[in-house]
């Protein structure tokens, strides 16, 4: 894969992370709207109770009740799953079908029972209309076409009455209410695009601290970790183990000859010979084992909840492998390994550390192309 493709996969993945951030943001900041949406409809109903017609009035708070209650338990639903499940294509859809069913049943619930005779009504109406296109602004801003869609579905009946009535005055508050959307569907823009700018940022800056961090804790030649990291890791799997009472194993491999293989054929085909090193070693051992490149040729391994039969089993095998690497025009790789391990014994890691160094000078001494366990 080339680096614009890697480039273009990184980007692929902010822009899921910044939708589900836009989703995690329309749910955490619209749970009121559920109950703000109603409250409104039923103090406007008590304002205007002799002046609207009753039944109409039932019919649309008890219709109103029921797509409320279908957006409470698309809410809990919501709460109740798992991270892993609050996913754009598994939510968006589902919110923008029952907030536009809820907007829909509230704005033309208004417009049925605004009374065509009585302009104070008429007035009241509309500023409740008015005030719940605000509410739409503050409550669904992650998402643009939510907002516009639910002021126009809350707005449009009874202005769109209005614009077209007689009275000069009706016309005006209708106008009125025209103009005000325009600024807020400006607004509305703007919004949404900040907050789009901020959670991306945020992301960006997310992964460059990733990558910052993972570029400081690896070897840049082998693509392990370097030294400092692989101790960092060592304390904390030496921790676990201890705490657990489960054995520790500590594996020392350092490259033989490896001074002639720079000598010979030069530092570019050793940088080649350990970076295939590394990938025999990143290769033979689990993610929960910690190992790292301590220095030059010296790469250290530590092996959790294992025996130390079974860590000198691995160890033969991966002497095995370096040997039976073939690097042109480098020729008889061998390495030698020494092993180490807390069973029976009372070692911190230090203590560990050094025991498998000195079973690795052992090793070296006895010929090299060996393991030896310490004693």
């Amino acid at each position: 894969m080339n680096s614009f493709s890697r480039a273009q996969d990184q980007d692929d993945v902010i822009e899921e992370q910044v939708r589900t951030d836009r989703l995690h943001q329309l749910f955490r900041q619209s749970f009121s709207a559920i109950f703000g949406s109603y409250l409104a409809a039923v103090m406007l109903c008590w304002l205007c109770w002799d002046r609207f017609d009753h039944p109409v009035m039932q019919v649309w708070l008890m219709v109103l009740a029921g797509s409320s209650l279908l957006r409470l338990k698309m809410f809990m639903d919501w709460f109740r799953s798992p991270d892993s499940e609050r996913t754009p294509q598994r939510w968006e859809r589902r919110y923008w079908v029952t907030l536009m069913l809820s907007a829909g049943i509230w704005g033309i619930g208004a417009f049925a029972l605004m009374p065509h005779d009585d302009r104070v009504s008429q007035v009241l109406v509309i500023l409740f209309a008015v005030g719940m296109s605000v509410s739409a602004v503050s409550c669904y801003s992650a998402y643009r076409y939510m907002t516009l869609g639910a002021m126009a579905l809350v707005l449009l009946p009874c202005t769109l009455w209005l614009l077209f009535q007689p009275s000069s005055m009706q016309v005006g508050v209708a106008i009125a209410v025209l103009v005000f959307s325009s600024f807020v569907v400006s607004a509305t823009r703007k919004l949404s695009d900040a907050l789009e700018k901020a959670f991306r940022l945020t992301r960006q800056m997310e992964r460059a601290h990733t990558i910052s961090t993972l570029a400081a804790q690896t070897d840049e030649l082998t693509g392990l970790m370097n030294r400092h990291a692989f101790f960092e890791q060592a304390r904390l799997l030496y921790a676990q183990c201890r705490q657990s009472q489960q054995p520790l194993c500590a594996l020392i491999l350092d490259m033989d000859h490896f001074k002639d293989v720079n000598d010979t054929y030069g530092h570019q085909a050793g940088d080649d010979v350990l970076r295939q090193v590394g990938g025999v070693i990143s290769a033979s051992f689990r993610q929960a084992d910690v190992y790292g490149r301590l220095g030059g040729e010296e790469f250290g391994v530590l092996l959790a909840n294992t025996s130390l039969e079974n860590a000198r089993d691995t160890a033969e095998q991966l002497i095995a492998a370096i040997a039976g690497l073939k690097l042109e025009p480098v020729r008889g790789l061998t390495a030698s390994l020494g092993v180490a391990s807390t069973q029976g014994r009372d070692l911190d890691l230090h203590g560990l550390m050094n025991s498998a160094d000195k079973a690795l000078y052992r090793a070296k001494a006895q010929g090299r192309n060996q393991v030896v366990v310490a004693r």
